[in-house]
């Protein structure tokens, strides 16, 4: 077990600078514009896998740092550059994971490097989980696969929403209900091939921020796949849910809050993302406050922009332990007693959007129009307080936790 600490060795300095680097050189120049195209920003994908950071290589890498570090450092210099780019190119990602986690070795070998492409035809992958009326409530999806066991195929009929890359994507992860009266153990993931017939995008949302991500819903009507698409294979699967079967008659909140672990050990990668964006809108305020004058002084020299800043950063700062912390423990296998994944994630996000708001109002008129990126910034830190459970959520998950209630 790797000792908890707040410095970073050698090599991940030298991660972090290379991922610095490729924030300010390639994603900052190019954000202003893919935020009004509103776009997939492909040609900075590009770059980013002939550099090697858009591979599965570089995320598994930083997944298994010992220390835990390795994806909230990454996360937030990709997303210190611009919240929808990075987006762009860390959301092929949670695809690829779901394979990882769930898939056999042929599956993985099969499916993940169609997810990525290579950097001469660069492909994205969504997962495709949420829906209209089940997005925190998991237990609500209505999205069913049922098994053709004469051809040995599945057939999927629902609709997803808040997809990103949806119906732009080469490959699909669908999460799907296979046993309804097992709420969400009676979920399973499929992989969905590239031109699949039934599968089609629907709404492509225009959004308030992260706007160079594309979001959308994915429609899919009588989507037939193959047996060997269902994410470990029918018999696993057949083998987990007479097991949750059973739990469920011993006492159905243990196999809930098993589920809840996955989340909370997900949820410091959130909060290392609004902690960029927090941190990206901190320091365009602090050059501004010392180069712009007013009345014959920097306007640092007034204690209530000074006061705000060292309160913008002191939040900051905690946020980043926070974060860290909780990233440590999941990698460690610390359990989560008091919810520390969800805090890191709460404190992060909302303090994200405290101080991208905190920075407009030192830039003033300024910060307000689209000459300056704080007002993007600000736009963009609204969904941090939203997906992977808003804060409301996670308020109800660290309380439950505390008082020893069973997590719904």
């Amino acid at each position: 077990m790797a000792e908890f600490t707040m410095e970073l060795n050698d090599e991940q300095k030298e991660v972090r600078d290379w991922l610095h680097g490729f924030a300010a050189d390639v994603i900052r120049p190019a954000a202003a514009e893919w935020d009004e195209r509103e776009e997939t920003p492909w040609p900075v994908i590009q770059e980013a896998a002939k550099v090697g950071i858009y591979s599965l290589d570089f995320y598994a890498q930083q997944y298994f740092d010992p220390t835990g570090l390795g994806i909230p450092m990454a996360m937030e210099e990709l997303f210190w550059g611009d919240a929808g780019i990075a987006l762009s190119i860390v959301g092929t990602g949670l695809a690829a994971v779901g394979v990882l986690a769930n898939g056999t070795e042929e599956q993985i070998g099969t499916w993940i490097p169609q997810m990525y492409g290579d950097a001469n035809d660069v492909k994205v992958a969504a997962f495709c989980s949420s829906e209209p009326d089940a997005g925190s409530d998991v237990a609500s999806m209505r999205t069913r696969a049922v098994y053709d066991e004469a051809k040995d195929e599945w057939v999927i009929n629902g609709t997803k929403t808040w997809a990103t890359n949806g119906g732009i994507a080469n490959v699909h992860v669908v999460v799907a209900v296979v046993d309804p009266e097992l709420g969400s153990k009676g979920h399973a993931s499929f992989i969905i091939p590239p031109n699949t017939p039934g599968l089609a995008q629907g709404q492509k949302f225009k959004k308030h921020g992260i706007r160079a991500s594309h979001t959308a819903e994915v429609i899919l009507d009588n989507v037939r796949v193959p047996g060997s698409c269902l994410l470990g294979g029918k018999e696993k699967l057949d083998e987990r849910l007479a097991r949750a079967r059973e739990k469920a008659k011993q006492g159905g909140e243990r196999v809930k809050n098993a589920a809840m672990a996955t989340f909370e050990a997900s949820r410091p990668a959130v909060g290392a993302m609004a902690v960029g964006t927090a941190r990206a809108a901190y320091e365009v305020a602090l050059d501004y406050a010392m180069t712009r004058e007013q009345f014959g002084r920097p306007i640092i020299d007034n204690q209530g922009v000074a006061f705000q800043l060292a309160d913008m950063r002191t939040q900051i700062d905690a946020a980043r332990l926070l974060v860290w912390r909780a990233s440590w423990m999941a990698i460690n296998g610390r359990p989560f007693t008091a919810a520390e994944g969800s805090m890191s994630k709460l404190f992060a996000s909302e303090t994200a959007k405290k101080v991208t708001a905190q920075a407009i109002q030192i830039l003033g008129g300024n910060g307000y129009t689209r000459e300056y990126p704080v007002e993007r910034m600000h736009r963009d830190s609204a969904i941090y307080t939203i997906f992977e459970g808003t804060s409301e959520i996670q308020r109800l998950v660290i309380a439950r936790t505390l008082a020893g209630m069973p997590i719904r």
